[in-house]
């Protein structure tokens, strides 16, 4: 259930509805806003009364919560998800974001070339892969800690915030120091173990949406991280396996307005994954940020006909700045801004 505290509550109210729900056998999340707090609670009871809480002295309302997800609803903070990084930039407000850089880092002078190039365009985060998930087992596996060591430099030097996927438990405590945000790939957002571990991170993640998975899936996905006590999670639709076959996926860009229905989360969106196909990777992400997307997610290459990876999906450094241009004009007729 969710208990909206009213306005005027003092910390002595809260304490004692936070301790009630303790001792009735709740897990309580608290949610404070600049204007009430909100307190999440969750487990296996379902034989309360509502009215035993919206008695208690502070309470301003109490509601069941019939989905199966319950921090991850918009009702838990509906004043929305603000991540704040260093350096000031902030994610889930009225700030547009790009995510850019290459694929995987396949060396020094790659990343460096393109870090320069992508935040000259404007993009505040670097992202790039150090370890890959790849179909086939003879593609190329990424540079391991190497390439987190060369992102944390690039990052640094053209003040850029760090994007890398993690793929299983044993590398978390490895990237902790060297990346921003902790990125979930599709293969991996039913991983509930993975999910479970990064729930204890105190750094936030990046989970994008399963090639079959449904938006409530991706939401229980969700709520299994802000469970452990992470609330700084950011959802990604990156396409999803339909029998289309002239792209890579189909971008769901329908998912990005539905989700900020459904979830206080912000939303991003990968049109690079989501097309597979350089010449439709920039109309997609004009697309997304129209929809209401808090960030985009894009491959850049300074070489992409000599990518080890993902090259056909890359866009050229020139392309990329055309883009940031464009999405210059198209964030404020949204009411938000390019970053």
């Amino acid at each position: 259930m969710i208990v909206a505290m009213q306005e005027a509550a003092s910390e002595e109210q809260i304490q004692h509805v936070i301790e009630r729900l303790v001792n009735m056998g709740f897990e309580v999340h608290r949610s404070t806003g600049t204007r009430q707090t909100v307190l999440g609670a969750v487990g296996p009871r379902f034989d309360f009364d509502v009215r035993d809480i919206e008695v208690l002295a502070g309470v301003g309302e109490v509601h069941r919560i019939s989905a199966p997800y319950k921090l991850v609803g918009r009702s838990f903070r509906p004043e929305g998800t603000v991540i704040h990084f260093k350096n000031g930039v902030t994610l889930g407000g009225s700030d547009v974001h790009v995510m850019a850089g290459p694929c995987s880092v396949e060396s020094r002078e790659q990343l460096f070339a393109v870090a320069e190039s992508t935040s000259r365009a404007g993009a505040k985060f670097l992202r790039g892969g150090a370890f890959k998930p790849r179909t086939s087992p003879y593609s190329f596996q990424g540079l391991g800690e190497e390439g987190l060591k060369l992102l944390r430099a690039a990052g640094d030097q053209f003040n850029m915030l760090v994007v890398s996927e993690v793929m299983e438990i044993s590398q978390i405590a490895l990237m902790l120091p060297y990346v921003d945000v902790l990125q979930v790939g599709a293969r991996n957002m039913q991983n509930f173990n993975l999910l479970r571990e990064l729930g204890k991170a105190r750094k936030p993640v990046l989970l994008k949406r399963g090639i079959a998975a449904t938006i409530e899936e991706l939401l229980l996905s969700g709520e299994y991280i802000m469970a452990g006590g992470n609330y700084e999670v950011m959802l990604c639709e990156r396409g999803i396996r339909t029998f289309e076959t002239y792209t890579r996926n189909t971008l769901d860009i329908s998912a990005i307005p539905i989700v900020h229905k459904l979830s206080h989360l912000p939303m991003v969106s990968d049109p690079s994954h989501g097309t597979g196909r350089r010449d439709k990777v920039a109309p997609m992400a004009r697309a997304s940020v129209a929809a209401g997307a808090d960030a985009v997610l894009i491959e850049v290459h300074n070489e992409p006909e000599k990518a080890l990876s993902d090259g056909a999906q890359s866009l050229y450094p020139e392309q990329f700045a055309e883009l940031m241009g464009q999405l210059r004009i198209i964030a404020p007729a949204v009411g938000r801004k390019l970053a």
